[in-house]
């Protein structure tokens, strides 16, 4: 990885880890309750959101190897661990025993965009240090996030 804007490439390798390490945490967690909220569909559109969330977290999930994978081919190194998970996650857990399937797809909505939020801010870290590989990847992730999120809110409208 070349680094156009600062003298120190460890420091690219550090902050792009970073950043990547929160995602793949972020990742991880929304990948969970994705698959928690298909467990525990229910309703009149139960085959339709089962359907799609499981489809959902299927592509969740798919970016995840990519992710640590990414952050190892720069150098740095990743999670170990559910509590590496815990201690770096943003998105937050849903252990209520009765939430309702639009209450499930509104929360679902807002945390894929605020996945869109942190991939565009990793995005920004690898602009900054010319890291044009990570960079396509998340353009990549970034779309895929979106349509999910744009399904979600079709689907509670």
């Amino acid at each position: 990885m070349t680094n156009t804007q600062l003298d120190d490439p460890g420091l690219a390798v550090t902050e792009i880890s970073d950043h990547l390490n929160r995602l793949l945490a972020d990742v991880f967690a929304l990948y969970l309750k994705t698959k928690n909220f298909h467990w525990h569909m229910s309703g009149p559109h139960f085959r339709d959101y089962h359907l799609m969330l499981d489809e959902q977290s299927a592509q969740i999930f798919a970016i995840t190897d990519d992710v640590a994978e990414r952050v190892r081919k720069i150098g740095g190194t990743t999670l170990r661990s559910i509590g590496a998970i815990a201690r770096l996650q943003r998105v937050r857990d849903n252990d209520a025993e009765d939430v309702s399937p639009k209450a499930m797809l509104r929360e679902l909505h807002a945390d894929n965009l605020m996945l869109v939020e942190a991939m565009l801010d990793a995005h920004a870290v690898c602009d900054d240090h010319a890291d044009v590989a990570t960079a396509s990847l998340l353009e990549n992730w970034i779309d895929e996030a979106q349509r999910r999120a744009w399904f979600l809110a079709e689907s509670v409208r």
